[in-house]
């Protein structure tokens, strides 16, 4: 499978705005650059009809200059580690590829990723602030779901934080790959994983579920989370802005609010059952 490569110079307010519109028609990694950000889509998934009219609402509001290239897919891991550096959460977990020297001992936890295409390096506010909102929930012997797993981080660090059950899951083939190296990786090969969604899932009730996904996902499956769920939702991918409609569709769903963060217009959400 190769991909497709949108190498975008813009404003970094407009960055972030162009990560959530990039990823409605396909994109699903993101790599932060100094002017801007470099996004692929799978080849299968790309329709340059629809990144040009993207682009072209945002080119009479601000400065920017793209380019589209096609990437085979051996080649991702060359341009990622041209532009990966390690990732620090709230000074307790370090992650890093496995080319990086180990975390400094004043770390409680390491995680170590190759993304492999996979959303989820840490570096976007959306999967630190997952990480962030998981450090204040006690783990230890409790059962994980990860929606949408991409690379895996999110079951990683629930399985170091003491979980002793986690399965996760994403619809993309590459991801599910990704995972398992991942899992690998960081001494985890316990964590089960398997391509689809959440209506293809065995039903099961977890302790907490994960999913770090965009606003319209997480609105059409709140209800699917609330059969799996018999305590704690933690959600993000979504803007400030978009925390009234997912608060109301979790209400619905018999889900309360607890705890909310947000960076850079991003926010993440903790809900109870």
């Amino acid at each position: 499978m190769d991909f497709f490569e949108l190498d975008l110079s813009i404003d970094a307010d407009f960055a972030e705005i162009l990560v959530a519109e990039l990823a409605e028609v396909g994109f699903d990694s993101f790599v932060d650059k100094e002017d801007g950000i470099i996004a692929y889509i799978p080849e299968e998934l790309f329709q340059e009809q629809d990144v040009k009219l993207l682009l072209e609402k945002y080119a009479s509001k601000v400065s920017l200059h793209y380019s589209i290239s096609k990437v085979e897919r051996q080649n991702w891991n060359k341009e990622w580690e041209s532009n990966f550096h390690p990732i620090d959460v709230d000074g307790k977990v370090y992650i890093r590829a496995s080319f990086h020297d180990p975390a400094p001992s004043s770390y409680s936890h390491e995680i170590i990723i190759v993304p492999k295409m996979s959303f989820g390096t840490g570096h976007h506010e959306t999967t630190s602030q997952m990480i962030a909102l998981q450090l204040d929930i006690d783990h230890k012997g409790k059962s994980v779901l990860d929606v949408g797993t991409g690379t895996g981080i999110l079951a990683i660090m629930a399985k170091q934080l003491g979980a002793a059950d986690v399965h996760s899951f994403d619809i993309d083939e590459w991801s599910v790959e990704n995972g398992k190296e991942n899992y690998e990786l960081n001494g985890v090969e316990d964590i089960t994983i398997d391509q689809g969604t959440i209506r293809t899932q065995n039903i099961k009730e977890y302790d907490i579920v994960l999913a770090n996904i965009n606003r319209n996902i997480l609105l059409d499956e709140i209800p699917e989370y609330a059969k799996f769920s018999k305590d704690y939702l933690l959600v993000s991918g979504f803007y400030t802005h978009d925390i009234q409609d997912i608060e109301r569709v979790a209400e619905e769903n018999g889900f309360k609010k607890v705890k909310e963060i947000s960076k850079n217009n991003w926010a993440a959400v903790v809900f109870r059952k």
